[in-house]
């Protein structure tokens, strides 16, 4: 494996679909340094506050044969909708000059979510993805897991 390589002002992505951490590099190549430039939380409430129908059934168009729909998993549709939402944002940082590379950090699921919703058109601006799960570490933790 080749060692990472954060350039100065690369922001380094750190998220699941519960919390994202946008890191930038205030340091340089040689020696980095990690500081935590945005925060994100993403709500967690219960099931029945997010959704509280009974699963929908189907009726057979000959017969009298019904069938279950399989209930909502709310939580995954809303880990999904804030992993989408950071491609976006990120994107639009990318677009605007605000970032020229950026590190993705997530577990394997997230990962294929962010890398889902990021546009092909601009695939160079991530330099490398990691399919690790550093959300809950401190930055100085993570800042010596990528750069051993």
């Amino acid at each position: 494996m080749t060692k990472l390589k954060i350039e100065a002002g690369d922001w380094i992505v750190v998220c699941d679909g519960q919390k994202a951490m946008i890191l930038e590099n205030i340091g340089d190549q040689k020696f980095p340094n990690l500081h935590a430039r945005e925060v994100r939380n993403q709500p967690d409430p219960r099931t029945s506050d997010q959704g509280t129908d009974a699963p929908g059934r189907f009726f057979a168009s000959v017969g009298s044969e019904r069938s279950a729909v399989e209930q909502t998993d709310w939580h995954e549709r809303a880990e999904q909708a804030f992993l989408r939402t950071l491609a976006r944002d990120l994107h639009a940082a990318v677009i605007a000059g605000t970032v020229k590379g950026l590190v993705v950090v997530a577990p394997p699921r997230a990962l294929g979510i962010v890398r889902q919703a990021w546009p092909a058109t601009h695939r160079d601006a991530i330099k490398a993805e990691l399919a690790q799960d550093y959300v809950k570490l401190p930055v100085d933790e993570i800042e010596r897991r990528l750069l051993a």
